[in-house]
């Protein structure tokens, strides 16, 4: 029972050969085609063995989740290491300001002056120094929110005003005496 090419079952397992071969083909192509992802995937996932891309994604995830939680921790402390910095940095001099004048009315080139040294909380000192020719003297007095424990001098008051408002220094012009100070 010899079967010819042309008889049924020849036609049958030409056909069936060229349906494995094709299958065949198809085989091969998917192999590369799966050693080429796995390549890509190994890119991506490293050298972490036999986890798949699924599971790099997960794990992925909950490193960007413990990554924020990091990073919103770590805000929380910078914000609160900063609050603390501002708060000491109100009690530091912030604000200050320099009146000259001649104290006797004298042409003595405005050697006079008085010196606001103030903080946040508008305390602080202001120091007068009144110059004659053959004589100096230094006064000191204590602020508290932007007033004189003792009575200010014209020339103290503006020290302490520019103080406030900005100003730096200045050179009055002011007419001062020395019971002022």
């Amino acid at each position: 029972m010899a079967g010819t090419v042309t008889d049924t079952q020849g036609i049958i397992a030409i056909a069936a050969a060229g349906v494995a071969m094709a299958a065949l083909i198809g085989c091969v192509a998917l192999g590369a085609a799966l050693r080429r992802l796995r390549r890509e995937q190994q890119v991506v996932l490293g050298e972490q063995g036999e986890r798949d891309v699924v599971a790099h994604a997960t794990a992925m995830q909950e490193s960007f989740a413990a990554l924020h939680r990091y990073v919103e921790e770590t805000a929380l402390h910078v914000d609160g290491r900063l609050a603390a910095a501002e708060q000491a940095l109100r009690t530091r001099l912030s604000h200050r300001a320099l009146v000259r004048y001649d104290a006797y009315n004298e042409l003595s080139g405005r050697q006079s002056m008085s010196i606001a040294l103030l903080d946040d909380d508008r305390s602080g000192i202001v120091l007068s120094c009144i110059h004659h020719r053959d004589q100096a003297r230094v006064y000191g007095k204590q602020v508290n929110d932007g007033r004189g424990e003792i009575e200010l001098s014209p020339e103290e008051a503006e020290a302490v005003r520019l103080a406030l408002s900005g100003g730096g220094a200045v050179v009055g012009s002011a007419d001062a005496a020395e019971s002022g100070a």
